[in-house]
Parts: structure tokens; sequence; C-alpha cells
């Protein structure tokens, strides 16, 4: 299993724990971005720059990613096409989006798009918290420990 981490938009926190993660148990961590990224010094975490412009980023995890591998995203589009490779995906959050979950997460966020496209308020996600680091971690934990039985 490699971690391919869509790194744009990741909370800091979140590479935190995928570093330590990494080290721990020996999993190598890309993080992918459009823009120059630092990384502790490690043979297990790396970075990869993308040219800029709508996806590219997305479209470079999705290139990379084999299956059983673990994509960490919050965007559901690029969730849905790893979980179509046979990866996994993790929002920041902690939210394991699968092949029962995926469909209705796209539903919704095609919903929202629609009605903020007519004008509606519709708000954003609350902001990042303790509990939602620690909901990431304590998933992280238990799809890392399941890899190695």
């Amino acid at each position: 299993m490699k971690i391919w981490v869509d790194a744009d938009a990741c909370p800091g926190a979140i590479k935190e724990i995928l570093f330590r993660a990494a080290e721990r148990t020996q999993t190598p961590v890309t993080l992918v971005a459009n823009q120059a990224l630092r990384t502790p010094p490690s043979r297990l975490i790396s970075a990869v720059q993308v040219p800029g412009g709508f996806d590219v980023a997305d479209t470079e995890i999705v290139r990379r990613t084999d299956p059983g591998d673990l994509v960490i995203t919050s965007d559901i589009p690029l969730a849905a096409e790893v979980i179509d490779r046979q990866a996994l995906a993790l929002s920041p959050r902690g939210e394991l989006f699968s092949k029962n979950n995926i469909g209705a997460r796209l539903n919704m966020r095609d919903f929202l798009e629609t009605m903020r496209g007519s004008g509606e308020h519709t708000g954003g996600p609350a902001p990042f918290s303790n509990a939602d680091k620690k909901q990431f971690a304590d998933q992280l934990d238990r799809l890392l420990a399941s890899r190695t039985g």
C-alpha cells in the first residue's frame, strides 16, 4: 500500500499525522500538489509538484494509484475515481469513502453545486476541529493495521 495525498487543500495537522504514520508503519507517503511542498527528510515521504490547472493534481493521483493504495482527499469526484481503481479514499476529516457511499456523496455534491449556481448560499464546511483530526488518525490507524493483518 502507498498513500497518496491531495495536498493542495490538506490541513497541515493531517500531513503531520501521515508523516508519523509513514515512519511507524514503513508506508510510503507522496504529497501531490501544484505548488512546492516541504517534507521531512525520509526515504518514505516525498512530494510531486504538478503544473497548475484544473484537476491536474487529481489526474496525477489517479494515474499513479494502484489497487489497494490509500488516497487522502476531500475531493468527492477524485475519491470516486480512485475507488473505481480499487483503491481506498479517506477524507482529512476521517470519512472513509466506499462503493457503498460515494454515489450518495457525489449526488449531494452535485445538488449543492446546482444550488450555489442558482445563487443560493449553502455555507461551507465546518472549521477543521480536533475531533476531525482524531477521527482521521483513528481511521488511518485502522486502515494501516488491517493492511498488516
